[in-house]
């Protein structure tokens, strides 16, 4: 989970640059920047990160090309940093690759016990694309990761069940493919976007051991009134049962949902429903109402044995840029079981 986002987490900043829209109004500008700011992830606490993003064009008809350097410290002492490109040719070829090392800390919720992690490693991912059509986009990528896993005090055993997965060498081999019928790939107003993934994990240093990943998240968008949009989100996460707990289905990181610390609900089977009702108060500011539920468990048949995982809460957003429809979001959600949340990240959760 951690190790399966950590790209996420490094560039908080560096990776909005990205997400910027190409349909600039000069197609060769070039953007330069630095991004500092606050943050806060449930997982991990509070902190702040720092970014430098470079935004170019390899052709007139490519998308925006990024790269980027990302660094953050949370209040618990997790620390992480990295750099990242990502690569448009303008001939629907695309290629991507993040190198990050990290050091977080956090709680891991093991069956009862809440379990005080402490997780390092290297992460290096890449991967290549190629636009099929102009909705339809195939890719492979592969991941490495060298990760130890240790508990940050000696009064709690570590349990029989975590320790395959305490020292891991991992590759990963996937593919991903998306349909992506939105108006807009930064703010969307109207249409849909399928993504799909599949990937299959391995231990180089025990043969015996692989595993397969599986997810989907469909995303729909409608417009309701003047610059009103009701936004929803279903996932579905299937993992095979021998995956390392931070390669299985968790509500936060599979699916972007808000309202539950992301190591707390995992399995080996997800499905979750997620809207958001989302308003604009002029040009620069807005906000959002929004709710989900959610489900783990190691079948589909048996997903609702574990309770339902009910949230929802409310958000601001203010538009960073004028040029781009880029915002930087603070949220805070409640869930079912009287527990808040708050979370602060820039662009939108899906």
């Amino acid at each position: 989970m951690l190790f399966q986002n950590a790209n996420d987490l490094l560039f908080a900043e560096t990776a909005s640059l990205h997400r910027l829209s190409p349909q600039l109004e000069n197609r060769l500008t070039k953007i330069r920047g630095l991004f500092r700011g606050a943050g806060h992830n449930p997982a991990i606490g509070s902190g702040l990160s720092l970014g430098a993003g470079y935004l170019f064009q390899l052709s007139p008809e490519a998308d925006t090309s990024f790269i980027g350097l990302g660094t953050m410290r949370s209040d618990n002492g997790s620390e992480a940093y990295g750099a990242a490109a990502n690569l448009s040719f303008g001939n629907g070829w695309g290629f991507n690759i993040a190198l990050a090392r990290a050091e977080m800390r956090y709680d891991l919720f093991f069956d009862a016990t809440k379990l005080p992690i402490e997780q390092d490693g290297e992460l290096v991912s890449g991967g290549l694309s190629y636009a099929v059509s102009r909705q339809s986009t195939i890719g492979i990528n592969a991941r490495y990761l060298n990760t130890t896993i240790g508990l940050r005090t000696s009064d709690t055993p570590i349990p029989d069940d975590l320790l395959p997965d305490l020292e891991l060498e991992l590759g990963t081999l996937g593919l991903t493919y998306e349909w992506d019928l939105r108006d807009d790939g930064d703010y969307p107003t109207d249409g849909s976007l399928l993504t799909l993934a599949f990937s299959r994990g391995f231990s180089l240093a025990d043969t015996s051991r692989s595993y397969d990943f599986a997810s989907a998240n469909f995303d729909v968008y409608r417009t309701v009134g003047s610059e009103k949009v009701v936004a929803g989100r279903v996932s579905a996460c299937s993992a095979s049962s021998n995956a390392p707990f931070f390669d299985q289905c968790s509500i936060g990181f599979t699916d972007g949902f808000r309202g539950f610390t992301p190591t707390q609900f995992y399995d080996t089977r997800l499905i979750s429903l997620q809207a958001e009702y989302r308003q604009r108060l002029g040009s620069r500011f807005g906000f959002v109402a929004f709710g989900g539920v959610g489900w783990t468990g190691e079948t589909f048949n048996a997903l609702t044995d574990n309770g339902d995982r009910i949230a929802g809460g409310v958000g601001l957003r203010y538009r960073v840029s004028k040029q781009f429809p880029v915002d930087l979001s603070v949220d805070v959600s409640t869930n079912n079981d009287d527990e808040e949340y708050l979370y602060i990240y820039v662009g939108q959760r899906f």
